[in-house]
Parts: C-alpha cells; sequence; structure tokens
C-alpha cells in the first residue's frame, strides 16, 4: 500500500508542478510583450516539439572539405607568392677558425684580468 501512495502523490505533484509551469509561462509572455510591445508568446511554444535537424549526406561533405582545401591551398600560394613573411629567409651564418681563435684567446685575457683583480 505505501508505494501506491508513494506513486499517487509524485503523479499529484507532477501535475500541480506543470501548472505552475504553465502559469509562469503566461506570465513571462505577458512580461515580454510588455517589454518589446510586440505581440505575446503564449509559453506553449516551448513544449512543442523543434523540427529535426537535417542530415548531411556523405558526398555532400566531401564536396565541402574539398572546397575548404581548396581555399586554404589558395591562401597558402597567396601568402607566400606576395611575400607577407616578416623578414627574408637569411643565409646561415658560419664562424672561421680564425675568428674563434680571436675569441677564445679575448675571452682567456678578460679572465687572466678577473683572476689577478681577485689576488689583489
Amino acid at each position: 500500500m505505501p508505494s501506491k501512495l508513494n506513486q499517487e502523490l509524485i503523479t499529484a505533484a507532477i501535475d500541480g508542478f506543470e501548472e505552475q509551469k504553465k502559469r509562469i509561462n503566461v506570465q513571462i509572455a505577458e512580461l515580454r510583450q510588455m517589454l518589446t510591445g510586440g505581440p505575446a508568446s503564449d509559453g506553449a511554444d516551448s513544449s512543442r516539439p523543434t523540427s529535426k535537424r537535417r542530415r548531411m549526406s556523405a558526398a555532400a561533405r566531401a564536396r565541402i572539405a574539398a572546397a575548404q582545401r581548396k581555399r586554404w591551398a589558395a591562401q597558402k600560394t597567396r601568402g607566400s607568392a606576395s611575400g607577407t613573411s616578416s623578414a627574408p629567409v637569411r643565409k646561415k651564418r658560419s664562424l672561421r677558425a680564425a675568428g674563434r681563435k680571436a675569441i677564445i684567446e679575448a675571452t682567456k685575457k678578460r679572465w687572466a684580468a678577473v683572476r689577478a683583480a681577485r689576488k689583489l
């Protein structure tokens, strides 16, 4: 018996809440009408099922993808042809043996001066 009582209570509660929802939707519609000045929607439209989304065929998706790839390729070639890159590619520089030797000697000289300053 208790389960039947619970089911009846739950059903009654659902009915009561649905009535409250209808009244609230009507009040919202009236307020929206006052706000916009246009005709109010009665709020019952929200419970009406919406139209199903259209499905796209695989062939249509493939056509769209191909067109997008074509646009990307055109953009890529247009960007490189017009020289939109920020700086031209520079040739990598290399260090000659004489330059490396000069740097090493200067570094040794600096460190020798630092060590001499510490001794004082």
